[in-house]
């Protein structure tokens, strides 16, 4: 890779490798979020059948326990509680990556445990809603940590860890469920939040705030939330393409159980398989999108990957076992190689007094997409009776939108001072 030369203000920083122990302390802290965030999509079969009611009939609602409409309303207030992250997120500009981070996921596992007493579903719903913008701005700040720690060369690498930790964690709590779930129960799932919960108690004294930010004035920090108006058209392109991708992921990834458990018959130890083999598939789509973006930059590599996101959300529900399985798992190496290519882009064209701002305002976006997919997605499904006629119009705009990266600059080699300098330098 033909990386430029390092700006003098970053070569005066104290930068790291991915392997640096402030990086892995981030991604343990990725991977707790992902731990407690895919609770609810690894139990959503479990849930629907402790909290439904016997439903007349041979539909989709006879099968899974509820409507997918009242499921997909309850999966959507939770996850668009998830707009609340950007303050969240926005806060880090002021006080501090480190400790917002800390705060968040510590806060955001407690909250995640309590879930496991609820007996009602709509509480159950309000009291996850209450700790998705913590965990979610807590997976966001993970990821401007690792940016900010690290010079050009690293950068991909760096972020392609926290996305891999993210999915450890939620393979973690799938296989967990997938293994031990008549045992466990929906309720015992959720209670595991609390080992995660002490382990990060502990790891903490490891995590360190990036120099970036040391190295930022603090009369460069704005006001929560805000974004100078030179940047709102970087800014507004990048939450357009990071809300498609959320269109997919949402629902996609979502009612994978209940699709695969309930509608085609697959058993939990079946769908445990199929998230197994999805651990490697996801990890080969990191190290795929990190080549790429570093030696084919960073543009490019996130427009291919959406395509196939799209692609794969498409096959997933086209009615098969084996379907199922080539979709979800194509579609899990094309989310996991977006990660690095436009998880850097997304952290290089921002300057640091405002990245976790931005970076808040694009999880809120994630957010956006995915809640319009959930709902899309459950209406479709009543309405038609089956869940391809759903599939395709959520995974359409992210294969229609893909080339719009090509309207950001390439950052590939750049440091952050030189892609994003601060307004007076």
């Amino acid at each position: 890779m033909d990386d430029l030369e390092p700006s003098a203000a970053a070569s005066s920083l104290e930068l790291v490798g991915w392997r640096d122990p402030a990086v892995l302390t981030a991604a343990a802290f990725a991977a707790a979020a992902g731990f407690a965030q895919f609770g609810v999509t690894a139990t959503l079969g479990d849930v629907a059948a402790a909290f439904g009611q016997d439903v007349p009939g041979g539909g989709v609602a006879a099968q899974v326990g509820m409507t997918a409409t009242t499921l997909g309303t309850g999966l959507a207030v939770i996850r668009l509680a998830g707009l609340a992250s950007m303050p969240v997120s926005s806060l880090a500009d002021r006080f501090g990556r480190r400790r917002l981070m800390l705060g968040c996921t510590l806060a955001g596992l407690a909250i995640t445990a309590a879930a496991s007493q609820v007996t009602v579903f709509w509480a159950f719903v309000v009291v996850l809603a209450a700790a998705r913008p913590l965990l979610t701005g807590a997976n966001a700040l993970a990821g401007v940590i690792a940016a900010e720690q690290t010079a050009s060369r690293s950068r991909a690498a760096a972020l392609a860890l926290v996305g891999a930790a993210y999915s450890l964690g939620t393979g973690a709590i799938s296989v967990l469920r997938g293994v031990a779930g008549e045992t466990l129960g929906f309720r015992g799932v959720f209670a595991l939040a609390l080992v995660p919960l002490l382990l990060l108690s502990v790891l903490a004294r490891h995590a360190r705030e990036t120099p970036r930010f040391h190295a930022t004035p603090m009369t460069e920090r704005r006001r929560l939330g805000a974004i100078p108006r030179h940047h709102l058209p970087r800014l507004l392109l990048v939450a357009l393409l990071t809300a498609a991708v959320g269109l997919v992921i949402g629902p996609v990834f979502t009612y994978l159980f209940v699709y695969g458990e309930r509608i085609l018959g697959a058993s939990a130890g079946q769908m445990a398989i199929l998230v197994l083999v999805a651990g490697p598939t996801g990890l080969a789509g990191l190290l795929a999108g990190r080549l790429a973006a570093d030696r084919a930059g960073r543009r490019g590599t996130a427009t291919v990957a959406m395509i196939l996101l799209g692609a794969g959300g498409i096959i997933a529900y086209s009615d098969g076992q084996a379907q199922l399985a080539l979709g979800y798992l194509l579609a899990v190496f094309a989310a996991a190689a977006v990660i690095p290519s436009g998880g850097a882009l997304d952290s290089e064209i921002f300057p640091t007094s405002i990245r976790a701002t931005a970076a808040g305002w694009v999880a809120a976006a994630a957010v956006a997409g995915s809640v319009t997919g959930l709902a899309v997605f459950g209406i479709l499904t009543d309405a038609t009776g089956t869940f391809r006629a759903a599939a395709i119009t959520v995974s359409l705009p992210a294969i229609l939108l893909a080339g719009a990266y090509f309207w950001l600059p390439e950052t590939r080699g750049m440091e952050l001072e030189q892609s994003a300098p601060e307004p007076d330098r």
